[in-house]
């Protein structure tokens, strides 16, 4: 009688010891929570203003300059004959203007 009386004492204690493990993840729960949501809105706030076409002002130019030089040299030798040819280009862009994004 004294060993079932012991072996229910030491379940009611196993019994007590999750009940108070899972109360405490409960009440943790609203902490990770707001922590998790407190990193997603630093995230999205480290973005910044995101680009929307009804509020933005632009006047923005754009210039493509290209320059190209092509030789094209014939040589003859004793085994035939055979072509070179060589191409130089040089491109600048050039942007020039501004460009601003109001918010809502």
């Amino acid at each position: 009688m004294l060993r079932k009386l012991r072996q229910g004492q030491s379940t009611l204690e196993y019994l007590v010891l999750i009940i108070v493990i899972l109360g405490s993840f409960l009440a943790m729960q609203l902490y990770f929570r707001r922590g998790i949501q407190g990193r997603w809105k630093s995230t999205l706030d480290d973005l910044g203003d995101q680009y929307d076409p009804r509020f933005a002002n632009t006047r923005v130019r754009h210039t493509l300059t290209t320059t190209t030089d092509t030789q094209i040299i014939a040589h003859d030798t004793t085994d035939g004959t055979w072509t070179e040819r060589i191409d130089n280009t040089n491109s600048i862009e050039r942007k020039t203007g501004y460009m601003s994004v109001d918010s809502y």
